[in-house]
């Protein structure tokens, strides 16, 4: 493909994702789905240039004063005008001459801290940190997990295979990889000795301190990343009940159960009454997914006020299922992949206020009796974790102990 027919395709994806309705990953995948006369190198140009405007989309907005797809890829490519929209049969339209005029002009504007921060000016009021924001924006590391061996062995398994994995800071069983990973080609994704997890997730199944003879739920479990860490820190043992009301979300779970030949998980979308007295309620609440941005940075423009409004009514509703199920001796373990605190300390605070039987678990004293890594928190009973301040994605967990 000519530069001009890659740009086009770039152009064409942006007019989607700018509608901030779909999810980024899903429309390119779509996109390069439904044309497959594009090969690998130019799939590989039109991917991370989609991705490159995306995460510098407020400063490129802001610059262009423009927000459209074309505006923002046009002040982009402004040192390749020529070269890009040379109105050829599969490129880019010639420029207009109103656009050639516009984009004459200059704007020197400073930006302002929200801009800086490429993030939506009433979301960057809530985090209220330049710096937080943009670690928020910066590309992930791909994160692995050692599944039924251990780190050292799955590192020299990898090393076999020409690929190079590091250890995470924290998680014992975590490895981490420098971009992409292609799991189909790696014979340790394949045999089920690795799992793919972002090493707070792997730390928040850890703090979940399950045991064998526990009756646990991983509520809301979604893909069951959690719920497949759990069962390998329980040896394939016990049970662990992994709930999504989402069937699709639960039939995902079932090839990478077999893969990793995990037996004491059982899926279910349907809690009943009788499911009750459970001593570990793991909740991982619906959120904002405002921890996860580093992977999805598109997903900041398509949340909205109402959206968190609705997600934390969702987050309280479920703190007081979880209270009527969770035994008297037995936790919450309430967990969230969001940075944003009316949807982690300030709803813990408000269940905590009505709910005088429960009591925070002090989880730094529950993290250095598991975890070797210093912990990395201020708050002994509020775990944060964050591309800033510890390289993985935004977590935060927090365990409620059901008292007399």
């Amino acid at each position: 493909m000519q530069n001009g027919a890659r740009y086009k395709a770039v152009a064409e994806i942006l007019e989607k994702v700018f509608e901030d309705k779909q999810p980024a990953d899903a429309i390119i995948n779509d996109y390069v789905r439904a044309r497959k006369y594009i090969g690998s190198k130019d799939r590989k140009f039109i991917v991370e240039n989609v991705w490159q405007i995306i995460r510098n989309r407020m400063k490129l907005s802001f610059d262009a004063q423009k927000s459209d797809a074309r505006g923002v890829l046009l002040y982009a490519l402004r040192d390749k005008l020529e070269e890009v929209f040379d109105g050829s049969q599969y490129g880019m339209e010639p420029l207009s001459e109103e656009e050639k005029t516009w984009l004459g002009q200059e704007n020197d504007e400073p930006y302002p801290d929200y801009v800086e921060a490429e993030c939506p000016k009433w979301l960057f009021e809530k985090i209220n940190d330049v710096n937080f924001c943009k670690a928020l924006n910066t590309t992930a590391t791909t994160d692995i997990r050692a599944h039924g061996i251990s780190r050292e062995e799955l590192q020299k398994k990898l090393v076999q295979e020409g690929i190079e994995a590091y250890a995470g800071a924290y998680a014992p069983k975590g490895l981490k990889i420098e971009g992409r990973l292609v799991l189909n080609n790696c014979m340790a994704w394949q045999s089920g000795e690795m799992e793919v997890q972002d090493e707070a997730s792997q730390v928040a199944a850890i703090l979940a301190d399950v045991k064998k003879e526990h009756k646990i739920i991983d509520y809301c479990c979604g893909a069951g990343g959690k719920a497949l860490a759990m069962s390998d820190i329980l040896q394939n043992e016990g049970k662990i009940l992994a709930h999504d009301i989402d069937a699709k979300r639960l039939a995902a779970i079932k090839p990478r159960m077999a893969r990793l030949k995990v037996k004491n998980i059982e899926l279910t979308d349907i809690i009943a009454d009788s499911d009750k007295n459970f001593d570990r309620f793991i909740l991982d609440a619906p959120c904002s997914g405002s921890g996860t941005w580093r992977r999805a940075p598109d997903a900041k423009f398509r949340l909205s006020e109402q959206r968190l409004k609705n997600l934390n009514q969702t987050q309280a509703e479920l703190l007081e299922l979880a209270a009527k199920k969770t035994k008297t001796g037995g936790r919450i373990v309430y967990i969230t992949c969001s940075v944003l605190r009316e949807e982690n300390e300030e709803i813990v605070k408000k269940f905590l206020a009505t709910h005088r039987e429960f009591a925070p678990v002090n989880l730094k004293n529950l993290w250095q009796q598991k975890i070797e890594a210093p912990y990395p928190c201020g708050n002994d009973f509020y775990l944060r974790m964050s591309p800033f301040t510890c390289g993985t994605d935004g977590f935060f967990v927090c365990g409620l102990e059901k008292k007399s």
